[in-house]
């Protein structure tokens, strides 16, 4: 395809970029097969896809909201004795991998879910780092100790120290990006670390999955993000009913919603855990 009908295409949105320098055709579903596809058109044989790439090809989009209305590059590094690339819209750069760190993913070398999540976990900032790693722990059936063990390559590293704490609050329970954060956010405030995706049990039958539980206190944290308000009527009537019976049932509740990680939010929400940890607080309040 020259340039012209390239240019042709794009504003007749016949096309559309998938990542930089890569076109398909509109009417194709952006599904996993597609990336796969788009990817191998941006790399060479000799360099093999890394960081949020890898995450994206092993089903864990770590990319920001807004850089989706961009075009996406692709993050590679150079096999040993090879140069990095320097193609347009290839974010190429030099790693020591072994041969346990690579896998073949529809043609395409890729780091495997294990060595991307560490360096994820290293590269990424703190938060979206630590939400990448439990992500690819689940999807991929990743251990908190598969990760320990690897801690030692790593050993004077950029964000080795970063990496190694995450590594420690490692919980493959937990589903979502911003449950992570609230795990991460309890952890640095200091407090005793509740149990993820805990089931209450009503006459014999699991009936209500907390997000995050310290049971015998009856205390509960919950995220109630954006995506709350995309929930049918009868949804929220549920949520409602279940955090109803909660709090009729002496467990105290706290909401954490999408705008709760910074300043004064973050601050109350925290407060509010810590006074109910306390053996005899009175849930009356919230």
């Amino acid at each position: 395809m020259s340039a012209a009908d390239l240019r042709r295409g794009l504003k007749r949105c016949e096309l559309r970029a998938v990542l930089r320098g890569v076109f398909a055709a509109s009417h194709l579903r952006q599904d996993h097969e597609l990336r796969i596809t788009a990817v191998a058109k941006a790399v060479r044989p000799d360099q093999v896809v890394v960081d949020r790439t890898a995450a994206w090809l092993h089903g864990v989009d770590t990319h920001g909201y807004a850089e989706h209305d961009g075009v996406l590059p692709v993050e590679t590094c150079a096999l040993r004795w090879h140069p990095r690339t320097t193609r347009a819209g290839v974010d190429g750069r030099s790693r020591d991998l072994q041969t346990v760190d690579v896998m073949m993913l529809g043609g395409v070398r890729v780091t495997t879910p294990l060595r991307t999540a560490l360096d994820l976990g290293c590269c990424l900032r703190r938060r979206e780092a630590f939400a990448a790693m439990t992500a690819l722990a689940r999807l991929h059936g990743l251990t908190q100790q598969d990760l320990v063990r690897q801690l030692g390559r790593y050993r004077g590293r950029r964000g080795v120290i970063q990496l190694r704490e995450l590594v420690g609050l490692l919980d493959p329970r937990i589903e979502s990006q911003r449950e992570a954060w609230v795990l991460l956010a309890i952890a640095d405030a200091g407090v005793a670390l509740p149990e993820p995706q805990f089931w209450i049990v009503i006459d014999g039958v699991p009936t209500y999955r907390l997000d995050f539980a310290y049971h015998r206190l009856r205390v509960c944290v919950e995220y109630d993000g954006v995506e709350a308000h995309e929930k049918s009527e009868e949804q929220r009537d549920n949520d409602r009913a279940r955090r109803r019976w909660l709090r009729d049932h002496g467990w105290t509740v706290i909401v954490v919603r999408n705008g709760d990680f910074t300043g004064d939010a973050l601050e109350r929400w925290l407060r509010e855990l810590r006074a109910a940890l306390v053996p005899g607080y009175s849930n009356r309040r919230w």
